[in-house]
């Protein structure tokens, strides 16, 4: 057996408060830690869901960026349920068979209300589900379950994997809920400021050889992450920052919508068909950048990483400007290496060059429905965004969306051709 990674107990030792249970750490620390973190992690849902009802929205139009927020709700605590208090095989993590019976739920309809794998997203809609208060009585009742069964665990990889796989799949649905605000134009209170930095010069990476992938041993790892290999990297150019406003703004103002040179067949067929003149949710670019943030027209900062930027939309200035998106080894290098250089990350989700694929060996872990269906449509991204939980800030997570996704908090960097 694995055990728990290398720094966890000592980490588990000085965990004190939220910023100690909120880094890339927690995918190696054992249970105290972890029992906070997913408290943690239920009262930032709890706290996201509620700026829905408090604007009125829990009714949203049927789109293929939106969940109702109920059955949003619902679904965090269902999987949550559905991989630890009713899976047999907890304990076996990545080596337990998916296929086995789960045990009942507590709540009778919950794997036809919220299962993501059986119900289609347009049904979800049309569904007969429990109201807020006892939706979040079934997240009390899952939680309080899920966490004597951690006590329990053992200190192992293996024994703490789904604990760890709940807390980060809620700590997506968490994200969910921030740009699902955004697209609906609602206030999400809870989230912190954004950051920009004064720009800094491009950084030189020198030709390396770079591990690519997690590593056995360490803790907590996904599907589409094992296992590491090594890549060689020529020397190559990168952005110490992603891409601005003002740097964006050039090429908006030199009109970049409406000049089918910079634009792959499919960002411009993208762009034609919803008649794209800037970004999504940019209302006016006279004088600056004016763009609805959470529903309030805001001056963005011209500093600021610009966002709400599809891969389409990355790739077009890219060629306009002559540069290039970085590859995903390329990208983890340079936020390695290049970080006491002044490379910065976590503003922004940001697109790269490389599509989803797995890696050479790749195996499905239990939950099959997390990579194996979005192999070889989706792009990578990595980073994070001022969304995302801390605990999803690993430089080796991939994040994956379709090329024309704009509704998530997306930009990029560029590196030298």
């Amino acid at each position: 057996m694995t055990t728990v990674g290398r720094r966890a107990r000592g980490e588990d030792e000085g965990i004190r408060n939220v910023l100690d249970i909120d880094t890339p750490l927690l995918r190696q620390v054992g249970r105290d830690a972890l029992s906070l973190a997913l408290i943690d992690a239920r009262n930032c849902t709890l706290r996201r869901f509620e700026a829905y009802e408090r604007a009125g929205a829990l009714a949203v139009p049927c789109l293929p960026e939106l969940n109702p927020p109920l059955w949003e709700l619902g679904h965090v605590a269902w999987f949550q349920e559905y991989w630890v208090g009713r899976n047999v095989e907890r304990y076996r993590g990545a080596q337990a068979d998916p296929t086995r019976p789960k045990l009942a739920s507590i709540l009778p309809q919950a794997d036809a209300w919220y299962d993501s794998s059986r119900v289609p997203h347009d049904e979800r809609w049309s569904l007969a589900l429990p109201d807020a208060p006892d939706t979040r009585a079934y997240l009390v009742d899952t939680l309080e379950a899920t966490l004597d069964l951690l006590s329990g665990a053992p200190e192992t990889d293996e024994g703490l994997y789904f604990f760890r796989l709940a807390l980060f799949h809620e700590d997506m649905h968490a994200e969910a809920f921030a740009y699902m605000a955004q697209t609906l134009g609602l206030p999400m209170p809870d989230l912190p400021p954004a950051e920009f930095f004064a720009p800094r010069d491009p950084i030189t990476v020198p030709h390396c050889r770079w591990t690519l992938g997690s590593a056995r041993g360490e803790g907590f790892v996904f599907d589409n992450e094992k296992w590491a290999h090594e890549v060689r990297l020529p020397e190559f150019e990168i952005d110490a920052q992603p891409v601005s406003w003002a740097q964006f703004l050039e090429f908006i103002e030199d009109g970049g919508y409406e000049d089918r040179r910079w634009w792959s067949d499919d960002g411009w067929a993208w762009v034609q068909r919803d008649a794209r003149t800037a970004p999504r949710h940019v209302e006016q670019v006279r004088h600056g950048v004016l763009a609805r943030q959470f529903g309030a027209l805001t001056q963005v900062p011209l500093a600021a990483p610009a966002t709400h930027v599809s891969c389409h939309e990355a790739e077009a200035w890219c060629r306009w400007a002559g540069r290039r998106l970085p590859f995903e080894a390329e990208w983890e290098a340079a936020a390695s290496l290049g970080r006491r250089r002044g490379f910065r990350h976590g503003e922004v989700w940001e697109w790269t060059a490389s599509r989803f694929k797995p890696f050479e060996g790749f195996e499905p872990d239990p939950y099959r429905d997390y990579s194996l269906p979005w192999f070889g449509t989706h792009r990578v991204l990595k980073g994070g965004s001022r969304a995302t939980r801390g605990r999803l800030k690993d430089p080796k997570y991939r994040n994956f969306y379709l090329p024309h996704r704009d509704d998530i908090f997306c930009g990029f960097r560029s590196c030298a051709l």
